[in-house]
């Protein structure tokens, strides 16, 4: 099979290669996917970049995808051939991602998606969309609550303002630019702020509940809006990546703040979000935003495109 991989870490020209592999076979309880779609995430840049030994000799990068069921192992029924999936933490403590026309992943990590979703729409689900999903619930039902969500057009903010709005919640997004307030618009919502505004905190109001996306840079204006009883549910925060945290003005409303990596969720929490996010897209709930599209031989443009920033919307490598 053709696929990208890396057997060293470092800069993405340097290091990722795109060649021939062997076919991944499926084992015990897990499905063999021919992957269409594969989606470049934070995750993925900074794995490949990172200082850390690596973990295995050989790695086919990247956590999600969507394709097709040609395989199966033993205990998961052949009915399963041919069915249309996408895919969520493929590369998670395995060597093999789903950058590469074959990849294997344990059956439950390959959920149905539907004819009319395409694979490239698919591939954009997986760590975004289950993250956002446990930002979202992990705490309760929101119905009836007032949710912010900062950073409303990035890849997990994104499905977080749909999920939450769909759940019944009243949702203000913040975002950085009139492009990224109309994308959010055009989903219904109608309190978008620009997060650089000078009187943020009092534009924002009151808040049960925050889907948080740079916990330490916006920790003063979280702490002024957050009610009391509230939750902060914080995935990433790399423009201050060890903030102070405002103890007492936390304490005085007994706030919640909740640390999430979707790695570590608990089962139950992921098949729930693969329940929930599946509802939604048979039912034709949930937009997808893609903004650019690789070819798999074009992988090392695809991780600095996805490092530069600045993205309103998924980077998808299409594998032929």
């Amino acid at each position: 099979m053709i696929a990208a991989f890396y057997e060293r870490r470092g800069p993405a020209r340097e290091v990722l290669r795109v060649g021939e592999l062997p076919e991944p076979e499926p084992g015990p309880g897990e499905v063999r996917v021919r992957v269409r779609a594969s989606a470049v995430n934070p995750t993925d840049t900074k794995s490949r970049k990172s200082p850390a030994a690596m973990q295995f000799p050989r790695v086919v990068p990247h956590q999600d995808g969507a394709g097709i069921i040609d395989r199966v192992g033993s205990g998961v029924s052949a009915d399963r051939i041919g069915e249309r999936v996408w895919i969520y933490e493929a590369q998670w403590q395995r060597p093999h991602g789903t950058a590469a026309q074959f990849t294997v992943v344990p059956r439950e990590q390959a959920v149905p998606l539907p004819d009319h979703v395409s694979f490239e729409e698919g591939a954009c689900l997986g760590i975004p969309a289950m993250t956002a999903h446990a930002c979202v619930f992990s705490d309760g039902d929101i119905a009836g609550k007032t949710v912010l969500v900062t950073g409303g057009t990035g890849a997990v903010g994104w499905y977080a303002v749909q999920l939450a709005q769909l759940a019944g919640a009243r949702v203000i997004a913040t975002v950085g630019n009139e492009k990224q307030e109309r994308q959010v618009r055009d989903l219904g919502i109608e309190q978008v702020i620009d997060r650089r505004a000078p009187d943020l905190a009092r534009r924002i109001g009151t808040v049960d509940h925050i889907v948080e996306v740079a916990f330490g840079a916006n920790l003063p204006v979280s702490a002024e809006v957050i009610a009391p009883s509230g939750v902060i549910a914080t995935y990433a925060s790399d423009g201050v990546s060890e903030p102070p945290l405002p103890f007492r003005p936390f304490l005085l409303k007994n706030v919640t703040v909740r640390f999430l990596l979707i790695y570590l969720v608990s089962a139950e929490r992921h098949r729930a979000a693969a329940r929930d996010i599946g509802a939604h897209l048979a039912a034709r709930r949930l937009r997808h935003s893609i903004v650019r599209r690789f070819p798999l031989a074009e992988i090392a443009s695809a991780h600095e495109a996805m490092e530069a920033g600045h993205l309103d919307g998924k980077v998808i490598i299409e594998i032929a």
